[in-house]
This record gives structure tokens, C-alpha cells and sequence, in this order.
């Protein structure tokens, strides 16, 4: 319903909840498709809070968080930021190699949220895209805050008439709330071993009855009013929490919140 009308073929990947998760996941896979380690960003871009993703971030406060060298990555200027003519020079010579490393990818949202509501013109982005085909460099759109329909399309980099070789989705995809990101990539880019990448949890989890499953999917009834009642703490409340695998089990009327 989203990617075959739109003529693309991508895999879709479900790399774990954030969308630092679905940034990481593209940026490992550009450096292992590629063979090459430098990744070139932004000016006040922001990509996630997570060691990778901070390295790609385009403002030295935030990059400052990490609290350790964030090497391999090239921060450029901005469609608008400066001499639009020198900074597409300067973006050419990298993506060429002939300023140095050639990179693995190019990571850009289209629309920037946290560095100020930047938006890059068509015209930029398209040039963007022609560069990185033509000097064989990935190019990832970073969807997260801007993707699913809030730029008007369902992707922001649709209205540029691009197609992007990877696409990180979270915020955007996960809609009221739900803890979701995706990594979608170009089929032939698909080059994943088992394990590669994978996402883990850790932290509540959360085992409900069937009169709390009614409360969230069911019609109104009266005991919504109810005040919810109050927690006991116990070891073995639950016949599901067994001793051996949580350390212990907050249980109500409605729920059991069990956690190691």
C-alpha cells in the first residue's frame, strides 16, 4: 500500500524502538556495503543520541554529549546555509574522493526539526542524490521526525522526485506513540548475516488480563471509572513470574508488571 505504488523496492527492516535505532542500522549498513567508514552530515543536523548517531549530528554541543571522539564522519554545509555555489563544489570534491577519504554514505533530512525547521529546496536534494549516484556513495534520508505524510507526502524526499538508497523511520511511522523504527534499503543492498544487527530489550514487561485487554480494546463500561487499586509487591503474586526469572512483580487487580 505505501511502496509498491510509489515504484520502490525496498526491504524493510525492524532494527529496534528509537529512531537512533533505525540511524545506526543504516549507518552500518552503508560501511558494510561499501567497504568505507566516513560518513558525511550536515550543519544543526541531528540524527539520535546514541554513539553513531551523535557522530553525524551537525551541532558541537550535541556532539559534545558523547564524551569521547566521534571519528569517521564530515559535518558539510546545508542546503541555504552559506555560498551555495562553494558548498556544492566543496560537497562534489568529497563525494569524489579528491578532497580525501571517499565516503561510505551521506546522511540528510530533508526537512531539519531539531536544528531550526530547515527545509533543503528539490533542487538541492535532487543535485544531492545525482552526486552521491554518480561517485557511488549511499544516500540515507533520515525520516524520522519528518516522514509519514507530515511534510505532505507520505515521504518528505517524494516531492524532490528522489529515490534514497536507505530510509530511517521512527517517530513518524510509530503515529500516538507506539515505540517503533524502521530501516528500509534498496533490495541489492541487502547484505545482512544473521545477527548483524539486531534489536534487544531490556526493562518491564508488562502480562495483562483479560478485564485489562477489555479496558483498551472493549466498549465503555463502568468500572473505567474505577481508581485504579493499589500495587502489593510480592515474589510470587503471579503464576507466570516465576522466582528463577524476575526478581520480582508489582501485581494488581488488572496487571502484573514483572522486571529483573
Amino acid at each position: 500500500m505505501i511502496l509498491r505504488p510509489r515504484g520502490l523496492d525496498y526491504r524493510v527492516q525492524f532494527p529496534g524502538p528509537a529512531g537512533a535505532n533505525a540511524v545506526e542500522a543504516a549507518l552500518k549498513l552503508a560501511r558494510k556495503v561499501t567497504g568505507r567508514k566516513l560518513v558525511v552530515s550536515f550543519t544543526n543536523a541531528f540524527h539520535g543520541m546514541t554513539l553513531g548517531a551523535l557522530a553525524a549530528c551537525g551541532n558541537a554541543r550535541t556532539r559534545a554529549t558523547a564524551g569521547v571522539p566521534l571519528p569517521h564522519h564530515l559535518v558539510l554545509r546545508y542546503d541555504g546555509s552559506g555560498d551555495d555555489r562553494a558548498a556544492e563544489q566543496q560537497l562534489a570534491a568529497v563525494l569524489s574522493g579528491s578532497a580525501g577519504e571517499r565516503p561510505a554514505a551521506v546522511i540528510v533530512e530533508t526537512v531539519q526539526g531539531e536544528g531550526g525547521v530547515n527545509v533543503a529546496s528539490a533542487a538541492w536534494l535532487r543535485r544531492l542524490a545525482e552526486l552521491c549516484e554518480r561517485h557511488r556513495v549511499l544516500l540515507i534520508v533520515d525520516d524520522v521526525q519528518m516522514g509519514c505524510g507530515r511534510t505532505g507526502p507520505f515521504f518528505s524526499f517524494e516531492e524532490a522526485g528522489i529515490t534514497p538508497d536507505v530510509v530511517a523511520l521512527s517517530k513518524s511511522i510509530g503515529g500516538y506513540g507506539l515505540p517503533m523504527a524502521l530501516t528500509l534499503f534498496k533490495s541489492d543492498l541487502d547484505v545482512w548475516a544473521p545477527g548483524s544487527t539486531t534489536a534487544r530489550s531490556a526493562g518491564p514487561t508488562r502480562r495483562s488480563s483479560p478485564r485489562r485487554r477489555r479496558w483498551t480494546s472493549g466498549p465503555p463500561g463502568p468500572w473505567r471509572s474505577r481508581p485504579w487499586p493499589r500495587a502489593s509487591w510480592s515474589r510470587s503474586c503471579w503464576p507466570g513470574c516465576a522466582p528463577a526469572t524476575p526478581s520480582w512483580a508489582r501485581c494488581t487487580a488488572d496487571a502484573v508488571w514483572c522486571g529483573a
